[in-house]
C-alpha cells in the first residue's frame, strides 16, 4: 500500500470561534474541527484524491475518537495514528481580527503526543515507499520525535519527493538557535522546502527571498519555495525562477492557507505540471482556504482550484 502524501507531525482539535473580532475571554461559541498542520496537508492532499495518511498520535480521549473519526471522513489514512495514554489530545484556540491578525493558544500540555512518536513504531517501508514524505520543524523540537524524524529520513535516503515545511513556531522551541541547528541538519535529508522569509532565516540565516532560495538550493535541495506575503511566492529550482503574486480573497481565517498550500503543492508535483503551474494552483488553495474560518474542512477540490485558475484541465 504506497501513499501519495504521507505526513508526519502535528495533530489536534482546534476550536476556532464563531464571533469573528471577538477576543476569546468574550467569546460565546466555538466551533470544533480536525487540525495540526501535518494533518492539514494530508487533508489537502486527500482533497485532491491523493491518496494521503498521517503519523501522528492523540491522546486516549473522546478528542482522540473524534480525529479518526474526521480523518476518515475527509479521506485521510488514520493506521498510523495511535494513542498516548496519560497525555490529552492537543486543543488549540485562536482569535480572528481578519485580513491578518489570528492569534494562536496552543494547549500541549504536559506534552503533545505527537512528540511521542517514537523511533521504533515507524513503518519505514511505508516512509521510504511514499511518493511524497511531507515533515514539519515542530517535530524536531522534542524527543522522541525528533529521533523518530531522522530514523525516517534516513530510512527515505533523500528520494524524491521529500518535503520540509519550516513551520517554525518559537513557542516550542526553547531557543531560536537550537531550531537552526536541528533545521539545518533536516536540509541535509530533504529534497523540497517550504517556508515564508522568517522561517528561512531560522533555516539558513537568509530573509531575502532570492538569497534563501539560493541558499537552500545549494544545500542540496532540489526545489526551494519561498512564500513572501502580499508580494506572492517565489520557487527555485537550479535551473528555473518562478514568481507568482497573491490571488486575491477576502480573509476570513489566515491560518490554514499555508496548509492548503502544501496539499495543492503535493497534488501539482505528482501530476508532473510546470512549475509556475504549481505554484499559480497551490496559491489559489490556500487563498481559498483563507477566505473560510476552518482550516481542514475548507479544503478546496482540485475543480475549485482549476476554475479560479482559468484552467480545465
Amino acid at each position: 500500500m504506497v501513499d501519495d502524501v504521507l505526513t508526519i507531525g502535528r495533530i489536534g482539535v482546534d476550536l476556532y470561534p464563531l464571533q469573528a473580532g471577538t477576543h476569546l475571554e468574550d467569546v460565546e461559541s466555538f466551533g470544533k474541527f480536525l487540525g495540526g498542520s501535518a494533518t492539514n496537508v494530508a487533508v489537502a492532499a486527500a482533497r485532491h484524491g491523493r491518496k494521503s495518511a498521517v503519523i501522528s498520535r492523540t491522546g486516549n480521549d473522546p478528542f482522540g475518537t473524534f480525529i479518526h473519526r474526521t480523518l476518515g471522513e475527509l479521506g485521510v489514512d488514520d493506521r498510523f495514528v495511535s494513542p498516548v495514554d496519560g497525555l490529552p489530545t492537543p486543543i488549540t484556540f485562536c482569535e480572528i481580527f481578519p485580513p491578518d491578525n489570528f492569534p494562536l493558544y496552543f494547549y500541549r500540555f504536559p506534552k503533545a503526543p505527537d512528540l511521542v512518536i517514537n523511533p521504533s513504531e515507524l513503518d519505514l517501508d511505508a516512509i521510504r515507499e511514499a511518493r511524497i514524505y511531507w515533515s514539519t520543524v515542530t517535530g524536531l523540537s522534542a524527543e522522541p520525535s525528533r529521533s523518530a524524524h531522522f530514523a525516517a529520513w534516513e530510512a527515505r535516503e533523500r528520494r524524491p519527493i521529500t518535503v520540509l515545511d519550516l513551520d517554525y513556531r518559537p513557542m516550542f522551541w526553547a531557543d531560536p538557535s537550537e531550531a537552526h541547528e536541528q533545521v539545518s541538519r533536516a536540509l541535509d535529508y530533504c529534497t523540497v522546502a517550504v517556508g515564508n522569509r522568517e522561517e528561512c532565516e531560522v533555516a539558513v540565516g537568509e530573509t531575502d527571498p532570492d538569497k534563501a532560495a539560493q541558499a537552500l538550493l545549494d544545500r542540496g535541495l532540489e526545489l526551494a519555495v519561498v512564500k513572501q506575503g502580499p508580494r506572492g511566492t517565489l520557487a527555485r529550482t537550479r535551473d528555473e525562477r518562478v514568481e507568482v503574486p497573491p490571488y486575491p480573497v477576502e480573509v476570513v481565517n489566515g491560518l490554514g492557507a499555508g496548509d492548503g498550500f502544501g496539499g495543492a503543492l503535493c497534488h501539482g508535483l505528482l501530476s508532473g505540471w510546470p512549475l509556475e503551474k504549481v505554484i499559480r494552483f497551490a496559491n489559489i488553495a490556500g487563498a481559498i482556504v483563507a477566505s473560510r474560518l476552518e482550516c481542514s474542512t475548507a479544503m478546496p477540490t482540485t475543480e475549485e482550484v482549476l476554475s479560479k485558475l482559468g484552467d480545465p484541465s
